[in-house]
């Protein structure tokens, strides 16, 4: 059967994510050590506690990053003491901070000629476990759908994430693809609900799991001719 659906993971692997990562959160800290200095100075491993503390009490938010980094910094000013609503509107705007810079990003130089051509011939989604926001990073226009877990409150691996967008590509599990970097989240999870897999590896890392990916690719720009040779 014929191909009709094409999905992409984003972090890693339409754009390099660590860097991205690393500035948003040092724009967050930035941010803290100007306005909120008590919280600004509280160790990395305070936050680490205060997520788990969240987590606990709202296992529903562990798929939901954004709404879960809100809720760490919100705990974060109540306990350095800044009153209600203030605590909230900090909260609000240190975050802020941060998802502005985590969108400051390049996409790879292939990403966007490859988008452009696949979709001429593709329905082309997006299925991600990250908070990027195709809108935000300038990507929209070439995706049919994008399917956050943090919007859905699944994740990759979990088959239902895929099952949507197999929904809202009006397609079968024979007719789509996925594309991404990790072994479990995109390969292993796209191919229990019944896609094709093709795993994005530019770094020429060697396949440890045991079902391996139906194709691989070590740049975007492989990905038109080995869709064309499964058509």
């Amino acid at each position: 059967m014929s191909i009709k659906l094409i999905t992409f993971d984003l972090d890693d692997t339409l754009w390099d994510n660590v860097p991205v990562i690393i500035s948003a959160e040092a724009s967050m800290r930035e941010w803290l050590a100007t306005h909120a200095a008590k919280v600004g100075d509280l160790p990395l491993e305070h936050f680490a506690d205060l997520r788990r503390q969240v987590l606990e009490r709202h296992p529903e938010l562990k798929h939901r990053i954004s709404i879960l980094r809100h809720r760490v910094l919100l705990r974060a000013f109540e306990e350095a003491g800044y009153p209600q609503p203030e605590a909230e509107q900090m909260a609000d705007i240190c975050f802020e901070a941060f998802i502005h810079a985590r969108h400051q990003l390049t996409p790879f130089p292939e990403a966007e000629p490859m988008l452009q051509a696949l979709r001429q011939h593709f329905l082309l989604g997006v299925i991600t476990n990250g908070n990027a926001d195709v809108q935000r990073v300038g990507l929209a226009d070439y995706f049919h759908f994008a399917l956050r877990a943090e919007d859905i409150g699944i994740a990759k691996p979990d088959a239902r994430l895929f099952q949507e967008a197999l929904q809202r590509g009006g397609v079968d599990a024979t007719q789509a693809v996925h594309i991404g970097d990790h072994p479990g989240d995109d390969i292993a999870g796209a191919q229990q609900a019944g896609l094709r897999a093709v795993w994005f590896n530019p770094a020429g890392k060697a396949w440890e799991a045991d079902k391996r990916p139906d194709a691989e690719i070590r740049n975007l720009t492989e990905l038109p001719q080995l869709l064309a040779s499964w058509n």
